[in-house]
């Protein structure tokens, strides 16, 4: 049977696809949205970016020929770039800008073993000369032995007391511990022939697990351990009455977006495992505004996933999470009771817990926006989910979130700097999380310092969070579509916002051509320098801009 993309808004004699009542109060109310962000005071002033420097809008198979084409040449750039003879280069991603320059992402191994904390980023022109190497290690792999001292299965039996000590059940290995070489030691240091294992389960709250540990195979001590399952947290399911894009078959109409990568919502029907069932109807209508009716997350994660995806198309030219032009899929309806939210790279799938009662499922704009944000940080940056690097891949999260939600224009769910303002997690009324004064939260960091690395991920966050709403709209107090903000500065001086869309330009530029696995707020001062000179010059206000922004929060000094 054929099917076509249905994109469809719903007609006002059926009953209303997601929250069509809310809208309809909305609008009998006269709301309006005031657009006061530094983006519309600062649309048409500062510098334009250099558009040769901006990402080409590749289809599926330009990627394709791109990735060919570095796997062809990988011994050669391994040579080029110095790299020993017992090292092999494995293309992960191609990025093209419109001058021509390349940036590949590559993996490494060594006398075939994987190398965490090696990956890097080569940087070509249009004539094949290397401009650029952005490495996540510079130590040298010559010499290391690659004979353990230490079984595999001690490597196993440490992995689950790990996972068992963070209060995770259901406990089993999903792989045999794999020997690698590790390089991703926060504090550098010489190269250490390792074990990988990974941990399942289900972590304390229900929340999928995906422990990786690593042991010292000469030695048995861990040197570290990162969860690959992305949590985070956003608002209700308040985004209105929206248009799908859905998919027809004879009589009956799926969440299947075929306008995105086929994209697919599926109700999991509060299980914890599987990929649950393709929402379908014959009518091509889609929930009622109330979260009693299974139909109403499904069109909001639906919406969400679709408004992520246009924003990374139109904006910086992505196709898709991994550039390929393929979807991913939603899971709702994870559980019973689940406040919470995650990315699973394994599945390639956004998974939404109800909230509290079922009765907030968090299915919102941002919600949707930070989870897939984690799908496209793990297909380039990739920054280690711990320490540092784990707060640099959380903010990147909220950042973009903040970034589709004003992309948005939702009347219902207007952009804003806040994290789970509408699903009130605490009981009062307050969000989750604080972009312009993080520790509003009582948890989260507004400014770096040497113990940033000790805190949860989603609270050393903050250091970016802030840098990110200080370089968007400035610092002191505001007010931005109705929501009043105040933010701080570490060192008591000013800060000029050069507006959100540029910002998050800069932002994707790095984590797409600079970030690496072991990127701490160090390196993501000097990579977001970059990343502006390259596209504004190093003597515009917006490089400035980003140097006093990341002054502000205690990284680096002002020019």
């Amino acid at each position: 049977m054929s099917t076509s993309p249905t994109p469809r808004r719903t007609p006002a004699r059926r009953r209303a696809t997601a929250i069509g009542a809310f809208v309809a109060a909305a609008a009998l109310l006269g709301v309006t949205v005031q657009a006061t962000t530094a983006s519309a005071d600062q649309a048409s002033s500062g510098t334009k970016a250099d558009a040769g420097a901006l990402p080409q809008q590749l289809s599926p198979s330009q990627r394709a020929e791109l990735i060919r084409a570095a796997d062809a040449t990988t011994a050669a750039t391994a040579e080029r770039i110095g790299l020993g003879a017992k090292e092999k280069l494995v293309v992960r991603d191609v990025i093209k800008d419109r001058d021509g320059t390349t940036h590949t992402r590559y993996e490494r191994t060594y006398a075939g073993l994987p190398v965490l904390g090696g990956d890097l980023v080569v940087a070509t022109d249009k004539s094949g000369t290397v401009k650029d190497v952005n490495r996540a290690s510079k130590a040298r792999l010559a010499g290391t032995g690659t004979s353990a001292d230490v079984k595999a299965a001690s490597a196993e039996k440490q992995a689950l007391g790990a996972s068992k000590a963070d209060g995770s059940t259901k406990l089993k290995t999903s792989q045999e511990p794999r020997k690698v070489v590790w390089l991703a030691d926060a504090k550098g240091g010489a190269p250490k022939l390792a074990y990988e294992t990974v941990v399942g389960g289900l972590q304390e709250d229900g929340t999928p697990n995906e422990l990786h540990v690593v042991t010292d195979a000469r030695t048995g001590k861990k040197l570290g351990e990162w969860q690959g399952v992305h949590q985070g947290t956003g608002n209700t399911q308040y985004s209105g009455q929206v248009p799908l894009t859905t998919q027809q078959s004879g009589s009956q109409y799926t969440l299947t977006d075929t306008a995105r990568g086929n994209h697919q919502t599926r109700n999991l029907n509060r299980g914890t495992s599987g990929s649950g069932t393709l929402f379908s109807g014959p009518d091509d209508v889609w929930g009622n505004g109330q979260a009693s009716n299974a139909e109403t997350a499904g069109a909001d994660a639906h919406y969400g996933a679709a408004l992520t995806w246009d924003y990374y198309k139109n904006v910086h030219g992505r196709n898709g999470i991994r550039n390929d032009g393929r979807g991913a899929s939603s899971r709702v309806h994870y559980g019973n009771n689940y406040v919470n939210a995650f990315w699973q790279d394994s599945c390639f799938c956004m998974t939404y817990g109800d909230g509290s009662g079922n009765a907030k499922p968090l299915t919102s704009i941002d919600v949707a926006a930070h989870e897939m944000t984690h799908g496209v940080t793990a297909a380039t940056g990739n920054m280690q989910y711990s320490r540092e690097p784990g707060g640099l891949n959380e903010a990147t999260s909220d950042i973009f979130a903040a970034a589709v939600e004003f992309n948005a224009k939702n009347a219902s769910d207007v952009g804003d700097y806040l994290v789970g303002e509408k699903i009130d997690i605490r009981g009062n009324g307050t969000p989750l999380r604080y972009m312009d004064k993080p520790s509003k939260d009582g948890r989260s960091l507004d400014n770096w310092s040497s113990s940033a690395g000790n805190v949860d991920v989603h609270y050393s966050s903050g250091i970016a969070n802030h840098f990110f709403y200080l370089l968007s709209e400035g610092s002191g107090a505001k007010v931005i579509n109705g929501v009043s903000y105040n933010s701080p500065t570490y060192d008591n001086k000013p800060v000029t916002g050069i507006g959100i869309d540029k910002a998050a330009k800069i932002w994707f530029r790095a984590l797409t051509t600079k970030f690496t696995t072991t990127t701490n707020y160090a390196a993501a001062r000097t990579g977001t320098l970059a990343a502006t000179g390259e596209l504004y010059g190093t003597s515009s206000p917006e490089y400035t801009a980003v140097a006093n922004a990341w002054a502000a929060v205690n990284v680096g000094a002002r020019p």
